[in-house]
């Protein structure tokens, strides 16, 4: 029962499109700050450089 009044309905966003059809692009926009918050509050920076550049020394570059 619960399952047919779902489905009668569709879950839209803030701006009326449906929540499943938001861009990549957009989603990412809305992560990386958030992502780069907690990089700085727990010193993830030297890290992912260090990381970064291990990856780059393994692809010759």
């Amino acid at each position: 029962m619960a399952d047919t009044a779902r489905h009668g309905r569709k879950a839209f966003a803030f701006n009326g499109h449906e929540s499943g059809t938001r861009h990549p692009l957009v989603a990412a926009a809305m992560v990386l700050p958030l992502a780069a918050l907690l990089l700085f509050l727990f010193g993830g920076f030297d890290q992912v450089a260090a990381q970064a550049s291990s990856v780059g020394v393994m692809l010759g570059r």
